[in-house]
């Protein structure tokens, strides 16, 4: 089993901390693609909302969450032990599975994949940004 990622929130207060702090580097990297897309000041005013830069806020949080890649016997061991609700996407009798444990909800989010390791890990945390994290810390869709 191998673990990737930064965080993984064990209270709802703990999401709602680490979502705030990574709210700078959401502007920062916001700024710094416009400029590199060279917006002039009027273009950045117009374009560059608040919604714009909440976006970047989720994909940032989503982006850092802790997963853990591994068989699916792994898996099975791994939610086995705790009182969890899992949501599992995918197919059941595919080998791998990537999951996030959201203990700030008492939810597992899981995905299964073949061989895309990179991509079933990139969807995933997006997943559990939906799943979970969207509605605990009360940003709007």
């Amino acid at each position: 089993m191998e673990t990737l990622g930064e965080f993984a929130p064990a209270t709802p207060e703990a999401a709602v901390d680490r979502y705030e702090s990574v709210g700078p580097a959401a502007q920062a990297v916001t700024k710094e693609v416009a400029k590199a897309m060279e917006f002039d000041a009027e273009e950045y005013r117009r374009r560059v909302t608040s919604d714009v830069v909440e976006t970047a806020r989720d994909a940032l949080f989503a982006s850092l969450l802790e997963v853990h890649v591994g068989t699916r016997d792994e898996f099975a061991a791994a939610t086995a032990e705790g009182d969890y609700e899992v949501i599992e996407r995918g197919h059941p009798d595919v080998d791998n599975v990537v999951w996030h444990v959201a203990d700030a909800a008492d939810t597992v989010v899981a995905a299964t994949f073949a061989d895309e390791q990179d991509a079933a890990v990139a969807t995933l945390r997006r997943q559990a940004f939906g799943e979970v994290y969207r509605d605990l810390l009360g940003v709007e869709e």
